[in-house]
């Protein structure tokens, strides 16, 4: 695979579809170094991989069991989220650092170096033959699964669910031509 096809073919697999085996500590490393490649204002690098594996998922999944309960969910819906937490291979929690006080860096252009990151971890990921898809939802505001992995300052993004896809998309591409996000830019006209 090349670069380029490593881009135009990467794809979302959600959890439910990952099965092992994950990435070894080797090929996180090299999503990691290619995470470190994306663009960063004045290096930063305003974000944090957190490995949840092993014995640390089921305390991922308690913590999202509990949280469903405390939103009101019923117990089937506390083994669903638990579940949630446990299913992938391996699951990377993205942890923010944004600096708002910087003197030359503001936060947008932090939010960006995220962003970029984030979308560098997954297609390495993607050229190294797994998949994976990134979550959030209403479970990163939640304080004691933000406290649980952020330190003071840092904003808990989401999850990456990674492993190896058990099948391949089906269906029509959900995204635009390249044509309709590609627009010419004209200065306004000075009346």
């Amino acid at each position: 695979m090349t670069p380029l096809d490593a881009l135009l073919t990467r794809y979302s697999v959600g959890p439910k579809h990952l099965v092992e085996p994950g990435p070894s500590d080797a090929q996180l490393a090299l999503m990691a170094q290619a995470a470190l490649r994306a663009p960063d204002h004045a290096e930063l690098v305003p974000y944090r991989f957190k490995l949840v594996r092993g014995a640390a998922k089921q305390g991922m999944a308690d913590l999202f069991a509990h949280a469903a309960r405390a939103a009101g969910k019923d117990e089937a819906g506390a083994a669903l989220d638990a579940e949630r937490a446990l299913r992938p291979p391996l699951t990377v929690a993205v942890v923010a650092r944004i600096d708002l006080g910087h003197p030359q860096v503001p936060a947008h252009e932090q939010w960006a170096a995220v962003g970029g990151a984030i979308a560098n971890f997954l297609s390495a990921a993607h050229a190294l033959g797994f998949a994976g898809k990134m979550l959030s939802g209403a479970k990163v505001r939640q304080p004691a699964i933000a406290a649980a992995f952020c330190a003071p300052g840092e904003t808990l993004v989401g999850w990456i669910a990674l492993g190896t896809p058990a099948r391949q998309p089906a269906g029509p591409a959900r995204k635009p031509e390249a044509g309709q996000v590609l627009i010419d830019w004209h200065p306004p006209c000075n009346t």
